[in-house]
């Protein structure tokens, strides 16, 4: 056999193991081919291959083809779906296993060896029974056959094992993607654990689970799925799943002092859920004092960072959680009297991440009738000099908010304070726009030109696409659009011009003229802002507020 036969043998295919002649460093140019030779011998060894016959694929007929097609379209293995008979005996099989194993425990108290088998039996029943989330269909009758009553009883049984085995059930059970797989199956199993008051039982059991076990981890990370699951398909259960003691529960997990995990994340997420446009639980939250729990938990992130984009996620939860709080007037004062602004103060001054969310806080805690306290407080403990230096510059770093959204915030805090500021608080406030050179002025101005071009930019897309919605929606449309954040800006304008020293009017009248702008456009923009008060506070408020609005456009 010559070299060239020994190259183009191609042997059986072997598991790799050491070449022996590797071994005695003795290479031989014969032994070891180029790349452009092993090439060449790949391509010699495809063409020899080529001119062999391949075997051919066996040839089938249409109607074979059409035979199989039909096949796998209706084959379905033994037990895959479920119709109303498999499922009133799955029903009846749990139902069996779970009487046998309850009368084994009375039986027998003592003797964990003589009920041990009827409790496996029973979790076997259990995992028999999560086939049945698999059809929302069949929902009514699990509803029907009182089902649903007797898993939830299961969640008291001594066992814990059998409890975290049904809390992984209900969850399957109410997982959102499978509940919009059947709107009545959905409704009549949702309504089932509602008036079996699930959340205060699933409570219940959450008290006794140990988070060092992981399965028991799990159920806590799954009893949350299922109060998610069931307040996103029926928001209206927020206050009921609040009310039985789940806010409670929440602000307790917080408070435990255990490292980060994903339960803790999962429990900041529920919370903001349950606050967000329920607002029984804002006020509920403020009783529990969870103002001052989640002053407590966001005060870490005074002077460090998240570790992760879990426990980010989770801070920002936080804060979306305190945001919703103090959109009810009595949290206004737990937060002033929790020393809430300082901390938001202080976290903008210290640059980590935190300062995203406390600047949101901010805002909510000093806007409307119910934000003068606030604002008062927020000039005495020197605000304006952490916020003016942000509204002349919109920091790069750590910034998780759009330059749009950070502006709007820091804007909106500004026309806050000159709306609630009151004396020598409201003087100082407005001592700052005539510090070096009225430049605050200038920066008012050059927001002013940007947000005015956005709101030209969405008006002329409206016409574009022919948009014929009705008044409102296209009103809100412009606001999304940059009008909003234009309104507070015009706002402020017209609160300096008319309370300030002359010069800002006539640098706001200079600089106008300058651009092509007039004070025309800010008295339009301001008046439409006065006919389209939102319904935040009372209905005087809103009179006044509109009134006050008018006058400084009358004396502009």
């Amino acid at each position: 056999m010559d070299v060239g036969e020994l190259l183009s043998f191609k042997p059986t295919p072997t598991p790799k193991r050491p070449n022996e002649e590797d071994s005695d460093g003795s290479e031989d140019e014969t032994s070891k081919p180029s790349k452009t030779r092993r090439m060449a011998l790949r391509n010699e060894r495809t063409s020899q291959v080529k001119g062999k016959s391949l075997p051919k694929e066996p040839m089938i007929t249409d109607k074979e083809r059409e035979d199989i097609l039909r096949f796998v379209e209706t084959e379905t293995t033994e037990g895959e779906v479920l119709d109303d008979t498999a499922v009133k005996k799955l029903v009846l099989n749990f139902e069996k296993k779970a009487l046998k194993n309850r009368e084994m425990r009375i039986k027998f108290p003592d003797q964990p060896e003589k009920f041990m088998e009827s409790e496996i039996d029973l979790h076997e029943a259990l995992q028999d029974l999560s086939a049945v989330a698999t059809v929302p269909d069949e929902y009514p009758l699990l509803v029907e056959l009182k089902c649903i009553n007797s898993l939830l009883e299961l969640l008291s049984h001594d066992n814990t094992d059998i409890s975290t085995k049904v809390v992984n059930l209900l969850q399957e059970l109410t997982d959102v993607d499978i509940l919009h797989e059947s709107e009545e199956g959905a409704e009549e199993l949702i309504k089932a654990l509602a008036e079996a008051d699930a959340p205060a039982l699933l409570l219940h059991n959450l008290a006794r689970l140990d988070e060092q076990v992981p399965d028991e981890r799990d159920a806590v990370h799954n009893t949350l799925g299922i109060i998610e699951n069931i307040t996103e398909f029926r928001p209206e259960l927020c206050h009921e799943v609040a009310k039985q003691g789940f806010i409670q529960w929440i602000l307790k997990r917080l408070k435990l002092k255990v490292p980060f995990d994903g339960n803790k994340l999962y429990a900041t997420e529920i919370l903001s859920i349950l606050l967000q446009n329920t607002p029984e639980n804002r006020k509920l939250l403020g009783e529990l004092d969870g103002i001052d729990v989640l002053l407590q938990q966001l005060a870490f992130y005074k002077r460090h960072d998240p570790s992760g984009a879990e426990e980010q996620e989770a801070m920002e939860n936080m804060f979306d959680a305190l945001c919703c709080a103090l959109m009810e007037s009595t949290n206004r004062d737990r937060f002033l009297r929790g020393e809430g602004l300082q901390l938001m103060n202080l976290m903008l001054r210290e640059k980590k991440m935190s300062r995203n969310g406390s600047l949101k806080v901010l805002d909510h805690a000093l806007a409307g009738p119910d934000g003068k306290d606030n604002c008062n407080k927020f000039v005495d403990i020197l605000g304006l000099r952490t916020v003016f230096p942000l509204f002349m510059k919109t920091p790069k770093r750590k910034r998780l908010l759009t330059v749009d959204q950070h502006e709007e915030h820091v804007v909106s805090i500004i026309a806050s304070m000159l709306r609630n500021c009151q004396g020598s608080q409201r003087q100082r406030l407005l001592a700052k726009f005539t510090e070096n050179d009225l430049e605050k002025v200038d920066r008012l101005l050059e927001l002013h030109f940007k947000y005015m071009d956005k709101v030209d930019r969405t008006e002329k897309e409206m016409e574009l696409n022919n948009d014929d919605s009705d008044d409102d929606a296209q009103y809100l449309k412009r606001l999304s659009g940059g009008l909003f954040t234009l309104q507070l800006i015009d706002r402020i304008i017209l609160e300096v011009c008319t309370a300030g020293p002359s010069t800002i009017k006539q640098r706001v009248q200079h600089v106008l003229s300058l651009r092509g702008g007039s004070l025309k456009i800010i008295r339009h923009v301001m008046r439409e802002y006065a006919g389209n008060l939102g319904d935040a506070g009372s209905e005087e408020w809103r009179q006044q507020e509109q009134q006050h609005i008018l006058q400084l456009v009358d004396k502009f």
